[in-house]
């Protein structure tokens, strides 16, 4: 059964770092676009980072030049960088990807989500 596996979260003070991690595993065809969600507390899901199949990277505007997402096309893994945590960067962090298959001369592309991993911030 195909799967998105995360890990990498927990409590960091504020300026600190983390590194989130997400596996898909069950790989039938191949991967395109892998993101990062967040969710805080009474706040609607909000799209983090997301690196596309050629490469092409994309950030929200509260987390430029602090976080950096990056895949590793071998692992079928995708890992958020974090820096200069901040408080309100607090979230439960949601792996997400588009998970190819194939039949016959079709490729269909799946969504598919992690189970998210939690990030706090405080001191």
């Amino acid at each position: 059964q195909v799967r998105l596996v995360e890990s990498g979260g927990g409590l960091v003070q504020p300026v600190g770092s983390l590194r989130l991690s997400c596996t898909a595993f069950v790989i039938i065809f191949g991967i395109n676009t892998m993101r990062w969600y967040r969710q805080a507390p009474v706040k609607e899901r909000e799209l983090v980072a997301r690196v596309m199949g050629g490469g092409i990277l994309n950030y929200a505007d509260s987390v430029k030049g602090r976080f950096t997402i990056a895949r590793d096309n071998a692992e079928n893994t995708v890992y958020l960088h974090m820096n200069s945590l901040k408080p309100e960067d607090t979230a439960l962090y949601y792996c997400n990807a588009d998970l190819l298959s194939r039949v016959g001369d079709t490729t269909y592309s799946t969504d598919y989500w992690g189970q998210g991993t939690q990030v706090t911030v405080s001191s």
